[in-house]
């Protein structure tokens, strides 16, 4: 299964909400994934999912807080490869009855209005907006695998929805998008610790400890590379460095000799020389008395700037 799939059926396993928090569950999968008619003050509700348990676990709540029984249809596409159950509420006064809980029909007068959202006052509390999350992710909401990358999705037809979403999430301090992909609204997470906090909100604790080790793993990892990279970065400046010392250094050999220089810098160039890969550290410790990676830097340092006066005398290039 994916991601995905295991952060379903963890949230489809959460029972046990209060009243208020059903309903605003409901009222959220309804609007990721319901389908709502009216006609001369008939209604009805339609749902199509999937998902056998997202199917049943609606068909629960909507009984439990409504005391209605949802028709449930199984239907089995052409080519057989895959079942949908449809949910449907085709009493009117059933329907009403959950739509006016839910807010998502008010009443103007004797007019009746279908909104593209629910009223602030039904996710005030903290556990009615776990509800409402859990529910548009139940509905509409996807997560990449945290293996390639972080990215968590609600997709939603109705831009009121969208935004309704984003402020509920950016309450509780998230940095939700919004963006339009093929006629729907995406509000998405990029970063990687929010999708682990939407996670805890939702109530999908195995999925966020799945990402969390997935995470720590892949931050590791990446402090490892960073590490070797800079020490080969560092390995190779000191190769390229030590190159050049003894390109110099063979220079003032053959041309005014190593016995010609002061003996303290004949001294480093000889074990440079004879010693080209040491660090500055080693060359230090082998001279006598022993000299400090400044000090022996400060000797190299003079030998090429003296083969570089040489080559300038002699109508060279200078490095």
């Amino acid at each position: 299964m994916s991601f995905s799939s295991d952060v379903r059926k963890e949230l489809t396993d959460i029972t046990g909400d209060a009243r208020h928090c059903m309903i605003a569950e409901i009222g959220a999968f309804l609007l990721m994934a319901g389908k709502i008619e009216y006609e001369r003050e008939f209604f009805n509700i339609r749902i199509h999912t999937e998902n056998e348990a997202i199917a049943r676990k609606y068909f629960t709540m909507i009984k439990k807080t409504f005391n209605i029984n949802t028709e449930v249809i199984l239907m089995t596409h052409k080519n057989k490869s895959r079942q949908t159950y449809l949910l449907q509420t085709l009493n009117t006064e059933d329907a009403k009855k959950i739509l006016l809980a839910t807010t998502i029909l008010k009443y103007e007068g004797d007019l009746p209005v279908l909104r593209q959202h629910m009223d602030y006052m039904l996710v005030q509390s903290m556990c009615c907006k776990r509800a409402y999350l859990r529910g548009s992710f139940l509905g509409g909401g996807s997560v990449s695998d945290p293996e390639k990358g972080y990215h968590f999705e609600f997709v939603t037809l109705y831009f009121e929805n969208a935004e309704y979403l984003q402020n509920t999430m950016n309450h509780l301090e998230m940095d939700a998008k919004i963006v339009t992909r093929k006629g729907s609204y995406v509000v998405y997470l990029k970063e990687g610790s929010q999708i682990v906090d939407l996670l805890n909100v939702i109530g999908a604790h195995i999925a966020l400890m799945q990402l969390e080790n997935i995470r720590i793993v892949k931050e590791v990892r990446n402090n490892v590379n960073r590490l070797v990279n800079c020490e080969t970065a560092n390995l190779k400046k000191t190769v390229s460095a030590a190159v050049r010392q003894v390109q110099d250094i063979e220079y003032l050999r053959d041309t005014i000799g190593l016995a010609a220089l002061p003996e303290n810098l004949e001294q480093i160039a000889r074990f440079r020389l004879e010693y080209s890969s040491a660090t500055l550290k080693e060359l230090g410790e082998l001279l006598m008395p022993p000299v400090g990676k400044s000090g022996v830097n400060h000797r190299l340092k003079k030998l090429s700037e003296i083969a570089d006066q040489i080559r300038e005398q002699r109508g060279g290039k200078i490095k």
